[in-house]
């Protein structure tokens, strides 16, 4: 895990787009969510590099950043109260499967909004074979959350490190 301190200027970036995108359509938080979204990308961009795709225009896209090399990149965030534990879950929402990106980043940002963690990736297609697949309203066993829309879930430390991809 990388962890990175948020600037105000990331805060005002990722409020202003926020605010600009709005409530997206199936979006579990109801949009409250989107501001944590947008930084998310830009700790990941701050590691990675490569070009922000989305910045409050559009959400229906299938990735968030891409790359130099051409690898697309689509960034999952948390908001979280603590710094993330490797045995925390990441997860990628049922209905968000048919993005068409290469790899899925993982990130976490403290709900204070002064620092987050790129927590690792996995490839798409490798996320999905080893994530657990879990239904709306069933209790994850790992953590005992009741799952608030049909996910796959996938712990932390089972991710490759985010320095594998740099």
């Amino acid at each position: 895990m990388i962890k990175v301190p948020i600037t105000s200027a990331m805060k005002r970036y990722a409020t202003r787009n926020a605010n600009r995108m709005g409530r997206i359509r199936n979006s579990i938080t109801r949009g409250e969510g989107n501001v944590y979204g947008f930084l998310g990308e830009q700790i990941a961009q701050l590691v990675l590099g490569g070009e922000i795709v989305n910045k409050g225009k559009n959400y229906n896209v299938d990735y968030d950043l891409v790359l130099e090399d051409g690898v697309t990149v689509e960034v999952k965030t948390k908001k979280t109260k603590f710094e993330p534990k490797d045995y925390y879950e990441c997860s990628v929402a049922d209905l968000n499967t048919k993005q068409k990106c290469d790899v899925y980043v993982f990130t976490r940002i403290l709900k204070d909004m002064t620092k987050g963690w790129i927590l690792g990736y996995l490839n798409k297609e490798d996320y999905f074979k080893k994530a657990t697949f879990l239904k709306q309203g069933e209790i994850d066993p790992s953590n005992n959350w009741k799952v608030s829309t049909d996910c796959y879930n996938l712990s932390i430390n089972k991710l490759n490190t985010i320095e594998q991809l740099i």
